[in-house]
């Protein structure tokens, strides 16, 4: 193209762009509007039409053509395998409340399907063209503008999840869309409950998971989410075994590097008026939410407990006895089997009991989920009760989800594994020599209230239910499958549910309640049958039954006790609010009547940093006398053992029948050592308020009760006689050849072992030690002359355990045992640069140390021993030399 003819182009370029003096705009131009320049000056030519703004979202009909609406709480758009959130315009920055529950699991160490995971009071913000998922941090409050900001300034919210908006704002309702896809992430944290359960780098696989299903009403909104979790590859075991064991990848799994895990989430609307809170007192046993009130810096605590409950109001406010505005509704999950439901749904209704004392009828109701419905009882807008199953489970779980600003309960899901029926003997059968309740308990889970709201009662319980079952059977008072046996099952499963939905009205364990009624009252039927056999459905309580010579009543609770009612009428009795903290104070005040004894979970003990210290606060026990209840459990142990073996087996018995009922009996004897242990060095408590009349918050157990308590340790429970058992039994216990993985052959000396070393570690830990330490302290002077001292406790352990050096009599397996891991306890406190014993503790330990070398080189020296024996009281020198000689920095 000649020069001319390229002219003569850009000339008519130019003049195709009316109103454009250069081609090179400045920055302030390029940034006026496209018909600035048009409207600039007289006679200018009208401007060709603005083009769209590419930046600019696109509308919001375009976005969801051809989709589908679920309209309600949050209304939700699908096509295909697109789905959407409209998120309302006067919902921002609104709170509402999130929760995460897990619908489907691996079946095994903790993670099961049915239960309830975290919830969180949750709002959604638009910032800038995103849309955040926010916690929000109720924890601490104030009132005031300045301390509110001071407040806002000193704690954050949290981060869910956040999305770009999707589309422009709906042009009427002004509402946003966002993809749903933000929420395929791990909101439960169970990628952190995965890697506690297997130790394997298992991460989330959003390619491969969906949102399955979505249901809105006009107050909530479900999306039902099938999760990928995955690793590339497995690590092969190590080729020498390490010093911890590492766990063994998932075992119910067709390929361990792969498996789905269903979550729901629901968006819960909340009322507009939140209910009022009510303050919880320490004197009667609710699951609270806790927030801190920074408003007035002259409280002493600045903490406020508010009691978990439903929000429960009389239709007729003025009648005695009127129903609700609102019941509380229990459904019952499809899956639950239909033989059981009959024995669930008593177990709900009997609570209306104690809501009829108050005034409420009908407040509980029970409903049938129908074998079509196409909705999850997890969403939270049904409270619920599920059966569960899994490789290796035992347990029920109540808990619930509350409104943290006011404790209101939202949302309840009751557990309960299927424990009863195929899984307790199961289990227990196969486990023969391993731990004595070998089901595994849920995960420390990650989020608040998990370890208060925690049970264990059904496993625990189906353990009693078959040591009952196995010595009515073998006194020939009961037959395993009969319909007497079945009845017995059934009573257990509606007891539990009694328990669970205690849990989920709000109420705690009462680990007290079990002591409230004498040895006398529980062997007359008439009152059990009235009354029940505790204080309160709450408890861990025991089986009732009778040893030889005692009449036999009700083996388990049968209704609520008066700890049950009088927890229901302060959570619940409807009361004005001017005369709110008077009639509260007025009900709490009541915990002096000893039918209302109350003590939980943290009164008990029995968790790491925590080993308790009230004999009378336990689990599992029977009776206002603990100590008696527990000599009678191991002669009910002894009873059974002694029975089977005099039965002979017969044809088309089970093979590990025998097997079984061993174990049974020992099953409730390793709680007994710990919990007799309890009594030395033990206090008791109360929760009295302070005041004219209170009992003292701790007074030490009588020194008697503590010195008949280690008798019974050394005597009964560290004494071979009491677990002697004929040659032609054991020889007899079979295993299940059809299975290719089975236990070996029985050990006796183990399962001993395993329960007297539960009991010596409870009599030499530093918790034990401190307290008869301090014994003294608590005493009067005038009252210190007859105490027991550590030094006492001691020297009677040692020699009851070494008792053979003195009286010559040949020490067998069992006993050597036992010696050994008392000079290993010896030992490791003696070498140990760091003790955890008191200083006069370890001191106290050298002492009975040297005395044992000195009793173990007279016993060499002086009297014949067989080899195994010698070999084994040489050993027992030589190490307890090396300790005694050892050189070392104590710290």
């Amino acid at each position: 193209m000649s020069m001319p003819s390229r002219l003569a182009v850009l000339a008519l370029l130019s003049s195709a762009l009316t109103g454009c003096a250069s081609l090179n705009l400045p920055r302030a131009a390029a940034a006026a509007p496209p018909n600035a320049a048009a409207a600039s000056g007289p006679g200018a030519a009208a401007s060709a039409p603005a083009r769209p703004d590419p930046s600019a979202p696109k509308p919001f009909a375009e976005i969801i053509k051809g989709a589908t609406q679920q309209a309600g709480f949050i209304p939700v758009w699908r096509k295909d395998e697109k789905v959407w959130l409209e998120i309302p315009a006067e919902l921002l920055d609104k709170p509402f409340l999130l929760s995460a529950n897990i619908t489907q699991s691996i079946g095994e160490r903790g993670l099961y399907g049915s239960q309830m995971g975290p919830s969180w009071l949750a709002s959604f913000r638009k910032v800038n063209n995103q849309v955040q998922l926010t916690a929000m941090n109720t924890e601490y409050i104030a009132s005031g503008t300045a301390m509110q900001a001071a407040v806002a300034q000193g704690f954050s919210d949290s981060l869910l999840g956040a999305t770009a908006v999707a589309s422009a704002p709906h042009p009427e309702r002004k509402s946003l869309l966002v993809d749903a896809a933000f929420l395929l992430s791990d909101l439960p944290a169970y990628s952190t409950r995965l890697e506690a359960a297997f130790r394997l780098p298992y991460s989330l696989d959003r390619s491969n998971s969906s949102i399955e299903k979505t249901r809105v009403t006009d107050d909530l909104t479900t999306l039902n989410l099938r999760m990928h979790f995955a690793t590339a590859r497995l690590p092969a075991p190590p080729l020498v075994a390490p010093p911890v064991p590492a766990p063994a990848p998932p075992s119910t799994l067709p390929d361990a590097r792969s498996f789905f895990v269903g979550y729901v989430y629901s968006f819960t609307k909340l009322a507009e008026q939140p209910m009022p809170a009510r303050q919880a007192d320490p004197r009667v046993g609710h699951f609270t939410d806790t927030v801190t009130d920074l408003s007035n810096d002259l409280q002493v605590n600045p903490k406020r407990f508010m009691v978990n409950r439903w929000r429960l109001e009389k239709a007729d406010p003025a009648a005695a006895l009127s129903e609700p505005k609102q019941p509380i509704v229990f459904w019952l999950d499809k899956n639950i089997p239909p033989v059981y439901r009959k024995s669930v749904t008593e177990g709900v209704l009997e609570w209306n009991k104690a809501f009829e004392r108050i005034g409420f009828k009908n407040a509980v109701v029970v409903r049938q989920q129908p074998d079509d419905a196409d909705w999850d009882t997890l969403d939270s807008r049904h409270a619920s009760i599920r059966w569960f199953v899994g490789a290796d489970v035992g347990f029920a779980r109540g808990p619930s989800h509350s409104d943290p600003r006011t404790g209101e309960i939202i949302d309840a899901d009751i557990a309960m594994s299927d424990v009863f029926g195929r899984g307790a003997r199961r289990f227990i059968v196969e486990n023969v020599g391993a731990p004595m309740r070998p089901f595994a308990t849920p995960i420390a889970l990650p989020w608040s209230k998990a370890a208060a709201q925690a049970c264990d009662y059904a496993d625990a319980a189906a353990a009693e239910m078959n040591f009952a079952l196995d010595l009515l059977d073998a006194r020939g008072a009961i037959a395993p499958d009969s319909p007497e046996a079945e009845a017995f099952a059934q009573s257990r499963i509606r007891d539990t549910i009694m328990h669970e939905v205690g849990h989920t009205l709000g109420l705690t364990h009462n680990f007290r309640a079990s002591t409230v009624y004498t040895r006398a009252q529980l062997q007359d039927k008439d009152f059990t049958e009235k009354n029940g056999i505790s204080g309160s459905v709450m408890d861990y309580n025991g089986y009732n039954v009778a040893a030889a010579g005692e009449r036999q009543a009700s083996f388990n609770n049968t209704t609520l006790g008066p700890y049950d009612y009088w927890a229901i009428e302060y959570a619940y009795k409807p009361i004005d609010a001017a005369d709110e903290k008077r009639e509260l104070e007025r009900i709490a005040a009541r915990s002096t009547e000893p039918l209302l004894a109350f003590a939980n979970d943290p009164d008990a003990g029995g968790v790491p940093g925590n080993d308790g210290l009230d004999p009378m606060v336990n689990r599992f026990d029977l009776g206002d006398e603990p100590l008696a209840y527990y000599r009678k459990r191991l002669q009910l142990s002894r009873e059974l053992w002694q029975r089977v073996q005099e039965r002979k087996p017969q044809p088309g018995d089970d093979p590990t029948r025998q097997r079984r009922v061993l174990l049974s009996g020992f099953n409730p004897l390793n709680d007994a050592a710990v919990q007799v242990a309890k009594y030395v060095g033990g206090m008791y408590t109360s929760r009295d308020a302070p005041g004219a009349g209170a009992q003292a918050a701790f007074r030490p157990v009588e020194p008697a009760r503590q010195r008949e308590a280690l008798q019974f340790m050394v005597g009964g429970l560290f004494s071979a006689d009491s677990f002697r058992f004929q040659p032609q039994f054991l020889s007899g216990l079979a295993p299940d050849y059809r299975e290719w993985t089975r236990p070996a052959v029985v050990s006796i000396p183990a399962m001993v072992l395993q329960l007297q070393v539960a009991g010596l570690d409870r009599l030499l830990s530093p918790g034990t030690a401190s307290r008869l330490l301090d014994l003294p302290l608590y005493v009067p002077a005038a009252e210190r002359l007859g105490l027991i001292s550590l030094n006492e406790v001691y020297g009677t352990l040692q020699s009851a355990v070494w008792s053979e050096l003195k009286s010559g009599a040949e020490i067998d397996r069992l006993r050597r045992n036992l010696q050994r891991e008392h000079l290993k306890r010896l030992h490791a406190l003696l070498v140990r640069v760091q003790s955890p014993l008191p200083a006069d503790a370890q001191s106290l330990v050298r002492l009975n140390a040297v005395a044992l070398r000195d009793d173990l080189r007279r016993a060499l020296a002086t009297r014949k021993w067989s080899v195994e024996s010698r070999a084994h009281l040489q050993e027992s020198l030589g190490l307890l030399d090396q300790a005694l000689n050892a050189s070392m920095l104590r710290n």
